[in-house]
């Protein structure tokens, strides 16, 4: 910051000296993120003689503001016009790529104005053009500051902001430090007054002039003066850049800015400029404030992974390295924590897994450590987690190591929560949209005791909250009721009346007995596959493809042949009866029209990210998926979802309608179709209850979609002869 640098002894530069104005603004730059300059003459060529120090300064989020006078060169009033009229590259810089800023700052063609107009629209150089109100004269300032956001330097020179000022002219230039003395504070807060009364456009003693009244300066002679400060060759001065490079104390100078720039490509940063948004420090600081532990239960979609990243980098802020164990359930979410662990800009990342040859990396991890202070990254799957191979491994880490369990609810699975007792490492993280494991108290009372958390936990986000803040998108509901066919229903029926012989009316509940969960499983599958959804796909899929004209970046979640034992196992993969059924759902969508390109997304899948970036740009259409989309695959383009598996899992249908959810710059809303399996009433008191039981269970799912819809009646609408038949009101299933 600016208190570090080695300013001159004296504080001042002089050309010719061993201190230069160039100097000066070197060091200014790499080290601030405001830069106020009030000028006569500006000439964009000066960012390119500075472009060291300019990179530095824009990749730390810095912004400059200029006041001018009204004579530029042709090329820096048609960047400023390009800027003011839109006419310019979206996506022409990255401020987040140190070396591609460097590399466009220092060139001096079409496309170096192309990033001027950017810097200009995008209000990272912010423009106004002035003249003195009452006469023929011209703004002639030479003075400005920086500031890092703590301290300030100020000064005044005789030099423009120009090539020639910087490289052809003997100038000076005096320095004065906010925090040396009470005249240069004094003389600086002067200075940012006078500075925020014209830049405001308070000031009554000028003019404010537009981007029409700007006159182009050319070459040619006024008697004894000349306007060299602006030469059309600005170009040709550029190359004279490397002469200055003569001096001793300014090649120093520029090393050190490339030193500093050397240091920025390595160093860990947020990956976005904008930085982490207020919900994700809350989540921070309350993970510190209950000693760096808790669970953050986090809609899907809304950055629960950059969450847990900030919490890497901020300790590595302060302790000068990162260590961190990320445990996930799939390879996919693997290769995504990678992907976002780099724009983190960590390295050391090692992934283990059953397709990676992970163990000699970390055997020149477990040496390195012994020489210096190392930091890494370690994705594992929590199938590799538990093996003893890399628990010999896990049990040697740095007790500062940071846990980070996503989708955490599988950490109390019995292979996983047996190890929770011996794990030594104090910081850890739980990241679920879903924490809470259904049907698994005991499960669910082990993880809330490791992660020393529980409801509300140490940060919930919910998907009403994200939905309302514009991090996830508004969506449309529609739920179609599916009836049974007449020998799903018999056999229903006849079910019911076995398991009616074992319900208890008086508790609500089933006697203990093994048959139950046979009769029950038996029903299950009459509801998750019936026959009726395929039709109701199909009507579906007609009336939306003629109403879009196409059937892009939709999902279909395709029924199971029976809802999985998520107290059991969360994760599975797709029997010889799935593949047959996503296979006949599959071919009802291709059906809908030739053109329509529909792909399968199953654990037996090849290519899989190759399928989700086809998916992503249009090139795929419709993905059909059983379980290979509830957890953590990226696709924020996703416009519809078509639930045909009637799941009751609160974890499972939650995760799938984040899924859909996501902001994505081309979508407005997302449109949810829902098909919930409602069987004829029979008329028997006996099975009267057990039915209602069942629609219950059902409308769960229902009204937790319907409550956050932007139609939120069209469900009442739907179900009211249900509502009606079973004495049962929506308002009753509400939060």
């Amino acid at each position: 910051m600016l208190k570090e640098v080695d300013w001159s002894e004296d504080r001042s530069y002089r050309s010719g000296s061993n201190t230069e104005p160039i100097q000066f603004y070197l060091d200014g730059l790499c080290n601030s993120k405001f830069f106020d300059l009030l000028l006569g003459y500006f000439s964009s060529a000066a960012i390119n003689v500075l472009s060291l120090g300019f990179a530095s300064f824009l990749y730390s989020g810095g912004t400059i503001r200029l006041v001018v006078n009204n004579v530029l060169s042709q090329d820096d009033r048609d960047a400023i016009k390009a800027a003011k009229d839109g006419n310019f590259s979206s996506t022409i810089l990255d401020l987040n790529d140190i070396k591609q800023l460097k590399r466009n700052l220092d060139e001096y063609g079409k496309h170096f104005f192309e990033c001027l107009a950017w810097l200009f629209a995008n209000k990272k150089i912010d423009l106004k053009i002035i003249r003195p109100k009452k006469g023929n004269g011209i703004s002639h300032y030479k003075s400005g500051a920086f500031s890092d956001g703590k301290d300030n330097v100020g000064f005044k020179a005789s030099c423009n902001f120009t090539a020639f000022g910087l490289l052809e002219n003997l100038e000076e230039l005096d320095a004065f430090l906010s925090w040396e003395n009470s005249r240069s504070s004094k003389m600086i807060n002067r200075q940012n007054k006078d500075f925020e009364e014209i830049f405001s456009g308070k000031a009554d003693y000028v003019e404010y002039l537009q981007i029409e009244d700007i006159e182009i300066a050319i070459k040619r002679e006024f008697g004894s003066k000349s306007i060299n400060e602006l030469l059309i060759q600005e170009k040709e001065l550029i190359e004279k850049k490397s002469s200055v490079l003569k001096n001793k104390k300014i090649r120093k100078t520029f090393e050190k800015a490339i030193t500093r720039i050397e240091e920025i490509i390595r160093e860990p940063r947020f990956p976005y400029p904008e930085g982490p948004r207020k919900y994700q420090q809350d989540a921070l600081q309350n993970w510190v404030n209950n000693n760096y532990q808790g669970i953050f239960a986090m809609a899907t979609g809304t950055g629960k992974t950059i969450t847990a990243l900030n919490c890497v980098l901020e300790q590595y802020k302060i302790t000068n390295s990162y260590k961190a164990v990320i445990l996930v359930p799939t390879v996919g979410l693997a290769e995504q924590w990678e992907a976002e662990s780099k724009k983190f800009n960590f390295g050391n990342i090692v992934k283990i897994n059953s397709e990676s040859d992970w163990e000699a990396n970390l055997a020149l991890l477990d040496i390195s450590k012994h020489f210096t202070e190392t930091s890494y990254i370690i994705i594992a799957t929590y199938a590799s987690f538990y093996r003893p191979k890399f628990q010999d491994f896990f049990k040697r880490l740095h007790n500062e190591t940071i846990l980070i369990g996503d989708e955490v609810h599988n950490m109390g699975s019995p292979t996983i929560s047996r190890l929770l007792p011996d794990i030594h490492l104090e910081k850890r993280i739980g990241l679920s949209a879903t924490p809470k494991r259904v049907y698994d108290e005991e499960g669910g009372g082990m993880l809330e005791n490791f992660f020393n958390d529980k409801e509300p936990y140490v940060y919930s986000y919910s998907m009403e909250e994200a939905i309302k803040n514009n991090v996830l998108c508004p969506y449309l509901y529609f739920p179609h009721i599916i009836e049974l066919t007449d020998v799903e229903f018999e056999e229903y029926v006849n079910i019911s009346k076995q398991l009616a012989k074992f319900f208890d009316g008086e508790t609500n509940k089933y006697k203990n007995e093994s048959l139950v969960e046979i009769l029950l499983l038996k029903r299950k599958r009459i509801i998750h596959k019936a026959e009726n959804k395929k039709p109701e796909l199909a009507k579906i899929l007609n009336t939306e493809f003629k109403k879009r004209g196409n059937l892009k970046y939709t999902l279909v979640y395709v029924p199971e042949g029976v809802e999985p034992d998520y107290s059991i196992n969360d994760i599975g993969t797709e029997n010889e009866e799935d593949i047959s059924l996503i296979t006949q759902y599959t071919k009802i969508i291709s059906g809908t029209d030739r053109n329509i390109m529909v792909k399968q997304f199953t654990s037996k899948s090849l290519n899989r990210d190759r399928t989700i970036k086809d998916y992503s740009n249009g090139n795929i259409h419709v993905l059909t998926s059983m379980k290979c989309l509830d957890e953590g695959i990226d696709v924020p383009r996703s416009e519809m979802a078509i639930f045909c598996a009637s799941t009751g899992n609160p974890r499972q249908f939650i995760q799938r309608r984040g899924r859909i959810l996501r902001v994505h710059k081309d979508k407005t809303y997302a449109v949810i179709h829902d098909m919930v399996v409602i069987p004829k009433k029979t008329g028997d008191d006996a099975t009267y209850i057990m039915e209602r039981n069942l629609i219950k269970k059902e409308l769960e799912r229902v009204v937790n979609f319907s409550q956050l819809a932007d139609n939120k009646t069209l469900t009442y609408q739907t179900f009211k002869n249900v509502l009606d038949d079973y004495n049962l009101n929506l308002n009753d299933f509400e939060n």
